[in-house]
């Protein structure tokens, strides 16, 4: 669980690209070397007890903000509690941690269960990418709740499906803002 859930811990309220950077910078510095015939510097992420004793300045290094650093320290604190969470609890028992909501448990369960219906509500882009690319207009989460409610218990699939189509449909009305730089701080 552990392993869904601090990367999603990561991405919160960040650019994917800075949170996949953050990512890879924390795993190659106190990740193990993966097992087996591996590539050389193959990594694997960190254990809970690692990520516990993780200082803050890496993670400010990283460009990770202090409060999702303490939450991934959190969620660490709790980790063997998180393995034993079954599917059906799962979105309850993570959105219990402090600094776990709506969206980073919704992301948790589909990465650690392969959840085919727990949609990312508070993304971002998800809500109105559905809304133009289904209806030609962009909608809120509500409304895109609402829109998928038919396909419930596939809602989450059908989002997947949505954009592994090629349909998916956002057009961009400004340019990209710039990654705030944490380090420099």
């Amino acid at each position: 669980m552990l392993e869904a859930l601090i990367p999603a811990v990561i991405e919160q309220r960040v650019y994917g690209k800075d949170a996949f950077r953050a990512w890879r910078i924390l795993t190659t510095k106190f990740g193990q070397p993966a097992p087996g015939p591996a590539p050389a510097g193959m990594r694997v992420p960190p254990s809970a007890e690692v990520w516990r004793r993780i200082p803050s300045w890496e993670f400010h290094l990283a460009n990770v903000d202090p409060g999702r650093a303490r939450t991934v320290v959190g969620c660490a604190q709790r980790g063997e509690a998180l393995e034993r969470l079954t599917a059906e609890r799962a979105v309850r028992g993570l959105r219990s941690l402090p600094g776990v909501g709506i969206w980073t448990a919704a992301e948790t369960v589909q990465r650690a269960f392969g959840d085919a219906d727990e949609i990312s509500v508070g993304d971002y882009h998800l809500a109105t990418t559905v809304g133009m690319s289904l209806l030609g207009v962009p909608i809120d989460d509500a409304a895109m709740v609402e829109l998928l409610e038919p396909v419930r218990p596939h809602r989450q699939r059908a989002v997947r499906l949505l954009y592994a189509s090629g349909l998916a449909v956002n057009p961009r009305r400004a340019p990209r803002q710039a990654i705030p730089n944490l380090r420099a701080l």
